[in-house]
């Protein structure tokens, strides 16, 4: 039997079995091995906050349509970040270039389930690189986002960069910013994540709670501010934050995944005064002005090869391993106890 992770209503998690789907023409099936938990959108549909939930998703208008919701309970095999080996190809794909062969351990997308059925398109190019332990692979996509930002960052050499939120993927945007030539400046509410960050490039850090963060990272670049920020947390405090901290015409990439009415957001006082950029990231694409040489698989095998050539930690970030059967454990700890963990990866 196959068994898959749901939620059947908000913060509530069962481990489904049924048995296993057939294979059509066109995919690969894949036995996952672990799968990383999102502390950030995934944890928007246990919590019942995701706008999916109360809205659907108008793909040619782009925009988001009231009155009926894009999925409902029970949400089943939510996840971005599975690692896996692949068990069987089907007939007519052999041959295909680039494609995984039967026992190749693979990264992709294919959701919180013991296996996958994933299109043969999406697995061209991703099997793990030569020396990357299979864990490795779970951080493809989530690397991705951070990489992204960065991108639309356009950070040069020397320049003030203030990222805000140090979480899994937080510290991996302090790391690549600082792989890019920034002087990094890491904020949070959390010393723990503060002290990873000393590790991940940061050269400074302030505790969101407790530091006048905008005053402080002025008073660092000579009453200026950062040239640019990376707002990852996805709280609108931190945003608002974030635009009081650069300098004029700075830029501000929101990158963070921001739920309901923008409560501490005002767009009245230092955005509008210091004319401030304000950009988003979303891994739905890469910044437009890149598109032409980047692209979102671009963006995850850049990220492992990085790994691979270990100019990025990775597996120090997985604080819990845990069995998929103890998986509503894994979810209450991301939400109850955020303090207690990083990446958090169920383990099939």
């Amino acid at each position: 039997m196959e068994r898959v992770v749901q939620f059947t209503g908000p913060r509530q998690v069962e481990v489904a079995e049924q048995p296993p789907a057939e294979l059509p023409p066109g995919h690969l099936r894949v036995r996952t091995r672990y799968s990383g938990i999102s502390a950030g959108t995934e944890l928007t549909a246990y919590r019942g906050t995701n706008p999916y939930l109360t809205r659907t998703w108008d793909p040619q208008a782009r925009l988001f349509r009231d009155g009926e919701a894009g999925i409902e309970y029970p949400v089943a095999g939510w996840g971005y970040s599975e690692v896996g080996e692949v068990l069987e190809i089907s007939p007519e794909l052999s041959g295909t270039p680039g494609l995984p062969q039967v026992g190749d351990v693979v990264w992709g997308i294919w959701g919180h389930r013991s296996e996958g059925i994933v299109p043969a398109e999406r697995m061209v190019g991703h099997s793990l690189p030569a020396g990357l332990e299979p864990l490795a692979g779970a951080f493809a996509r989530v690397g991705a986002i951070a990489y992204n930002a960065v991108l639309a960052a356009d950070i040069h050499v020397g320049e003030d960069v203030a990222v805000f939120g140090q979480g899994v993927i937080g510290l991996l945007t302090t790391r690549l910013a600082q792989l890019n030539g920034a002087r990094v400046t890491a904020v949070d509410a959390l010393d723990g994540r503060l002290e990873t960050a000393k590790r991940y490039g940061a050269q400074h850090t302030l505790n969101a709670r407790t530091d006048a963060v905008a005053e402080r990272i002025r008073e660092a670049t000579a009453g200026l501010g950062a040239d640019l920020a990376i707002e990852i947390s996805g709280v609108y405090p931190a945003l608002h934050d974030a635009l009081r901290s650069v300098t004029v015409g700075g830029r501000v990439v929101a990158s963070g995944f921001y739920q309901g009415d923008g409560i501490g957001l005002r767009l009245g006082d230092e955005f509008h005064h210091n004319r401030v950029q304000l950009i988003c990231s979303q891994i739905g694409g890469v910044p437009p002005q890149l598109s032409g040489r980047w692209s979102v698989e671009r963006l995850q095998q850049t990220f492992l090869r990085l790994v691979a050539e270990g100019q990025v930690d990775v597996t120090s970030l997985v604080s819990h391993v845990i069995p998929v059967a103890d998986a509503v454990d894994a979810y209450e700890l991301l939400d109850e106890r955020p303090a207690e963990a990083l990446q958090v990866v169920l383990e099939f």
